[in-house]
């Protein structure tokens, strides 16, 4: 078979391939990654790229205006290399997976009352407060006794000794085969002085690591939240629970659809597991490599690695074949993870190093959610309560201390900024705050207070309140039909221009269109009815919750008059509401600093019953009433004011 090199402009880079190769997986073989947020079937039309040179084939598509085909633009995953080529990829169309700006990091690692510094507080206040600071991985300075005549015990039981003298507890010890054959000149080149690293799994208390002299003071340990658009880090000192830094990247599997059912068909692919495996592994790795070196902290003293993640992820980081997930009955191959090394998962840290996973719940409900909950103290409240986190799945927990159960909505990934005309992650250049005034102009703001570049989950909240209270749009979402410099036709139906192509840093217009609201009013319809389906199977009404909590970064910028304002969120109390940030990530981080956290992050997974939506005859139903802004019934929503 033919091979050809492809050139990747403008990172110059460069890859050769077998005839028949579509650009977009040129690109993946390159390292180079282009947005395809339908993971390569053509649907999603955001995989742009210019052949500057070269012969190729492509399918008809009509994602591509006839100006951009005319300026020979063509979409990467349709296109199929015959020749060596030289191929631009279009800034719109780039993914960028550098580490995110401190300002965008901030976006991902906190909510509009919980900020990042406060989050860590709370993970250190609630690991006093509420579980003892016991971390994943302890260590201890002996001073061992020299064996004589008298003392003639082994080398490994003289250790086992001193450490239960030391810990004041008779309990089951175990090591290596490989720490067992270094022990004797080990303890005798250190004089009987050495640092022991203990890791306890269940009954058994297992010697990870022993080193000569005393390193306690040298341990460290990282949580990570494994999220579908974002992966975030901490690095934490596991001798005095101080957060020493954190970092956010957006998930290198983005390139590969921007859902996980997605990214589950393209497993199924030859390499396909492989491919995904590496991206996040990866990504996790480049934040451990730069946490640790831009604080002086050697790889080999960080010994533990606790993570969560959504069932399909913790699949993909482990390796781990996810078809069964979206097949019926829906079944993960694993809800809860052993402990295992940290090596067999490729992360880099020390070799022996520990690495935990938050148990999930159901193939839909995963080790996120179990952290979340852990975060939230949701599982220690008196009262009903609700959790929910808006983002493509819609997770919900509704319950108390009593009982909890959740759902998974399948809102897409809208809110993320897929399958929507101008859509864009929560990044610099992002649209995410809009008021629209009573002569129909537009102010905005941007992250990053520059130009924009699309429009956020957050954007388009606070755009389709303002469309609807204005009366730019109907209740069924509808542009009305008038004359007005900001509404046109396109190839989608009606648009309506948030900022024309002057004011915009790609020289296009940012857009909504009447397809766009369509997603959108979808997306909101799927969550809204999956925590009033919940309440209602267990004879509630939204009445009778106390405390409704919003979790995830999505809640950064969320206005939350907006949100009712569509029919995203209930009509209630807005004191009810409460951010809580990357409650994933903080709650990982209280299992990394506490075992009684980790043992509690067991109980609360068992705890909570997994409701499927689709088996509840109302859910269609109430779905189908929800197709309106904010509802069909507006009784629910007394308090929103819209044009007629």
């Amino acid at each position: 078979m033919n091979k050809f090199t492809i050139t990747f402009y403008p990172d110059n880079k460069k890859v050769e391939v077998t005839e028949e190769t579509t650009v977009l997986a040129a690109a993946i073989s390159a390292g180079v990654y282009i947005n395809s947020t339908c993971g390569g079937d053509g649907v999603c039309g955001r995989c742009k790229v210019i052949i500057r040179k070269g012969a190729v084939t492509t399918q008809p598509t009509g994602r591509l205006t006839i100006e951009e085909r005319k300026k020979g633009m063509y979409l990467a995953c349709l296109t199929v290399v015959h020749s060596d080529a030289e191929i631009e990829i279009l800034p719109e169309s780039r993914l960028d997976f550098e580490h995110l700006s401190e300002h965008d990091s901030a976006l991902r690692l906190k909510g509009l009352f919980a900020p990042a510094e406060d989050v860590e507080i709370e993970a250190s206040d609630r690991v006093s407060s509420i579980f003892s600071f016991i971390p994943v991985t302890l260590k201890f300075y002996l001073e061992l006794s020299a064996p004589t005549l008298e003392d003639s015990v082994s080398d490994l039981d003289r250790l086992y000794r001193e450490i239960r003298k030391v810990k004041k507890e008779t309990m089951s010890l175990e090591t290596s085969l490989s720490n067992i054959r270094k022990l004797g000149e080990l303890l005798r080149l250190a004089e009987w002085k050495v640092t022991v690293t203990l890791f306890r799994k269940g009954g058994i208390t297992e010697i990870v690591l022993i080193e000569p002299g005393d390193t306690s003071c040298k341990n460290y340990g990282l949580a990570f939240d494994v999220g579908t658009t974002t992966i975030s880090g901490r690095l934490v000192n596991l001798q005095n629970k101080h957060v020493i830094g954190t970092k956010a990247v957006y998930n290198k599997q983005a390139t590969f659809g921007s859902d996980v059912i997605s990214r589950i068909v393209y497993a199924q692919q030859e390499d396909g597991l492989e491919k995904m495996h590496h991206a996040v592994i990866d990504s996790m790795n480049e934040i451990i490599r730069d946490l640790t070196s831009e604080h002086a902290v050697d790889l080999n003293d960080v010994t533990c690695v606790a993570c969560s993640g959504n069932t399909t992820m913790l699949h993909l980081l482990l390796r781990i074949d996810p078809t069964y997930i979206r097949r019926e009955p829906y079944i993960p191959t694993v809800n809860s993870f052993p402990a295992m090394r940290a090596l067999e998962s490729g992360i880099k840290i020390n070799p022996r190093g520990v690495l935990v996973c938050v148990p999930g719940v159901a193939s839909y409900v995963g080790g996120d959610v179990t952290a979340g909950v852990l975060s939230s103290g949701l599982y220690r409240e008196e009262a009903l309560s609700v959790l929910i986190d808006i983002g493509t799945n819609g997770e919900v927990v509704v319950g108390n201390k009593e009982f909890m159960i959740s759902s998974a909505a399948s809102a897409g990934p809208a809110f993320e900024g897929s399958g929507v005309a101008s859509g864009m992650r929560a990044s610099r250049g992002a649209i995410q705050r809009v008021e629209i005034s009573s002569e129909w102009e537009v102010r905005y703001e941007t992250i990053g207070a520059g130009r924009p570049r699309g429009i956020c989950g957050s954007g388009y909240i606070d755009t389709i309140s303002q469309l609807l209270t204005r009366g730019i749009i109907d209740r069924s979402g509808k542009i009305i039909d008038r004359d007005h410099r900001r509404i046109r036709v396109g190839e989608m139906g009606r648009e309506f221009i948030v900022a024309f192509k002057e004011e915009s840093e790609t020289g296009n217009d940012i857009i909504i269109t009447e397809a766009d609201i369509e997603n959108l009013k979808r997306a909101k319809a799927a969550i809204y009815s999956s925590v009033h389906i919940l309440l209602k199977h267990l004879n509630f009404d939204f009445s009778d919750v106390h405390k409704f909590f919003i979790a995830g970064g999505f809640g950064t910028y969320l206005d939350i008059d907006h949100a009712v304002t569509i029919g995203l969120l209930p009509d209630m109390d807005k004191s009810k509401f409460v951010f809580l940030g990357n409650s994933s990530l903080a709650g990982t981080c209280l299992v990394l600093l506490s075992r009684e956290a980790l043992v509690k992050s067991d109980e609360i997974a068992g705890k909570i019953t997994y409701f499927e939506l689709s088996v509840d005859s109302n859910y269609m139903d109430e779905y189908m009433s929800a197709l309106f802004f904010p509802h069909t019934d507006l009784s629910r929503f007394p308090n929103v004011k819209y044009a007629v």
